[in-house]
């Protein structure tokens, strides 16, 4: 159960169509179910307005297989899970219907996108195609909380004339997640263009002086742009899921 399905229900019993005992008998459901190796959270949705995701790295597939079904089972209808190996990958897509994988950004869902009812658009814009694994994770967590995601690749300093034929869409964005590697310069040009929030992803793209994406990490958490905010090396995730909330804001 999610916020939207608890306001259904609360309303449904002023309308008079559910019963108050129905309903508590609803939300009195465990909030959590013991597999012995996880317990899959069932009321994360109701607490923080999105439900819980599966982080797929160091979990055998038979583990990841597991507790998407007893998410499912518990009424959450679309289950995301991140850094997706490939055996997991296959054992779901046999065992579970509605389930898909992109093996670029490692990403699997089981169920379908939900409507967008994000207040805006999120553009999801990266220094070069070789961040684009890390922006995938980024733009489809977006899309499983709702959101309609505009994508801009390749649109680094190295030809800043690419990121400024996308003006229209940078300045009519709700959110702007800059996401790129070797110096990291593309969020503090973004933060520099843009009226909304910018989230900066720095990712381990880069030659050796890159110490596997700090340096971009250090340029963007030194960004000279306001309304800049640094998530962690290659956490699409956090970025895609934090701009999600934003986007929601009444």
């Amino acid at each position: 159960m999610d916020k939207k399905e608890l306001e259904q229900m609360l309303k449904s019993v002023a309308e008079g169509t559910t019963s108050v005992d129905e309903a508590m008998l609803k939300f009195k459901e465990a909030p959590f179910e013991d597999l012995g190796f996880a317990k899959p959270d069932f009321h994360r949705g109701v607490r923080q307005g999105a439900a819980e995701v599966i982080y797929g790295a160091g979990k055998t597939p038979e583990q990841v297989l597991k507790i998407t079904k007893s998410l499912r089972e518990n009424g959450q209808k679309t289950v995301l899970i991140t850094r997706m190996k490939d055996d997991a990958a296959e054992l779901l897509k046999k065992e579970i219907e509605d389930f898909s994988f992109d093996e670029l950004s490692r990403v699997g869902i089981a169920g379908s996108l939900p409507e967008k009812d994000g207040r805006g658009k999120i553009v999801v814009a990266t220094g070069g195609t070789s961040d684009i694994p890390v922006a995938e994770e980024a733009a489809k967590t977006a899309e499983v909380y709702g959101n309609e995601v505009v994508r801009l690749y390749d649109v680094g300093v190295a030809g800043l004339h690419r990121l400024l034929g996308h003006m229209d869409e940078i300045m009519s964005a709700r959110v702007i997640i800059a996401i790129a590697g070797m110096e990291g310069a593309l969020a503090s040009v973004i933060g520099g263009l843009a009226d909304c929030p910018v989230i900066a992803v720095p990712t381990s793209v880069g030659y050796g002086a890159s110490f596997g994406g700090v340096s971009a990490l250090l340029s963007m958490l030194n960004s000279c742009a306001s309304g800049v905010s640094v998530v962690n090396i290659d956490n699409g995730f956090g970025a895609g899921y934090l701009a999600s909330m934003i986007n929601h804001i009444e």
